[in-house]
């Protein structure tokens, strides 16, 4: 006779396979890591103390998954997930998008596992919601990226906008966010052994010396413009060339917990509220001019803010997370089935 603990997790596994086939929509995962060592001290900036355990992206949220969360909720893009430069802008491209308003229907670009640019704030955070929501599918509404993570709400603008701890549409602590700019500069930064009593490097690839920016597996690189472009390494500017990197690319230049291109690659979104009317950055990105270098935007005494709608092929982001059992969780709340993964490795 079969165990109680195995026939519960085939019935979850059928049930899980039965939400997949009624949405028609394979679910994505993302890779993590668990950002431990809680109630570190703050960085001399002011930033980077945490006193719990969470996850955060081991990347950038790819293109892949950008494009699987178009494809789930934006057949009609009601609130502009979708930037045409996406498809047209060649230093990044990206997404292409096909058909008309009700049925548009969006496809990969090149390689899927370099970031997706051209997200705002509010790209972000929907995407978030989607996330925390189980990853629905259907139109931009409460229960799909309107509601979850963020109270939304059909908003376009403004910074009145708090992560959710407990997500109104499953009714428990909410799953998936953007990380704070403590998080995101813990995870970039900190190091619980530096020193021998833990410590925060200057680079996100556990360095004090600025990186260089050669793709591959050496220590201390990140794609960033260093008088050069990392992946071309010519001072040139070509309209038509792609500079972007897939996640992981720079394999030996991680942060101490794991994660890649915290310093380069696209500037990611954080939670914070700066100045009142902006949202926190961090990390520079791939581009630059001519003549200059930008190791400065990479290191931790360097934090920006723009308006949380500004798009741009050098703008990204990546997403938190709660730490989750690695076995699937089944969250039943008012006759909706919520599917909650622990996203571990990006299978798209």
């Amino acid at each position: 006779m079969k165990s109680m603990k195995t026939m519960t997790a085939v019935a979850v596994l059928g049930l899980a396979l039965g939400i997949m086939a009624t949405t028609g929509q394979a679910l994505i995962t993302i890779d993590t890591v668990q950002i431990g060592d809680p109630g570190n001290a703050d960085d001399s900036t002011g930033y980077g103390g945490v006193s719990y355990v969470y996850n955060v992206g081991t990347y950038e949220v790819n293109l892949n998954q950008y494009t699987a969360f178009l494809n789930a909720v934006a057949a009609t893009d009601t609130y502009s997930l979708y930037n045409t430069s996406m498809g047209m802008d060649l230093n990044i491209a990206g997404i292409s998008r096909s058909g008309s308003s009700g049925s548009f229907i969006y496809s990969v670009i090149g390689s899927g596992s370099r970031p997706v640019t051209y997200v705002n704030w509010f790209d972000a955070a929907r995407f978030a919601n989607w996330m925390a929501n189980g990853q629905p599918t259907g139109a931009q509404g409460n229960s799909t990226t309107e509601n979850g993570a963020y109270s939304l709400l059909g908003a376009t603008s403004g910074v009145g906008f708090t992560k959710n701890a407990i997500n109104p549409n499953t009714g428990t602590t909410t799953t998936w966010w953007i990380p704070s700019q403590n998080e995101w500069y813990k995870a970039a930064y900190y190091d619980p052994t530096k020193g021998g009593t833990g410590g925060y490097w200057l680079y996100p690839t556990q360095s004090d010396s600025a990186p260089g920016n050669t793709v591959g597996s050496g220590a201390n690189q990140a794609n960033y413009y260093k008088n050069k472009y990392s992946v071309t390494q010519s001072a040139t500017f070509d309209p038509n060339q792609n500079y972007l990197t897939d996640g992981g690319a720079f394999s030996g230049s991680v942060s101490y917990y794991g994660t890649f291109d915290q310093g380069g690659n696209v500037w990611e979104w954080n939670d914070a509220v700066i100045l009142g009317d902006r949202r926190g950055i961090r990390g520079g990105s791939w581009d630059g001019l001519d003549g200059a270098s930008y190791e400065s935007d990479l290191r931790s005494d360097f934090g920006g803010s723009i308006d949380p709608t500004f798009e741009d092929g050098g703008f990204g982001f990546r997403v938190a997370s709660i730490p989750e059992p690695s076995t699937a969780l089944l969250v039943l709340m008012g006759g909706a089935v919520y599917w909650l993964v622990r996203r571990k490795k990006v299978t798209l």
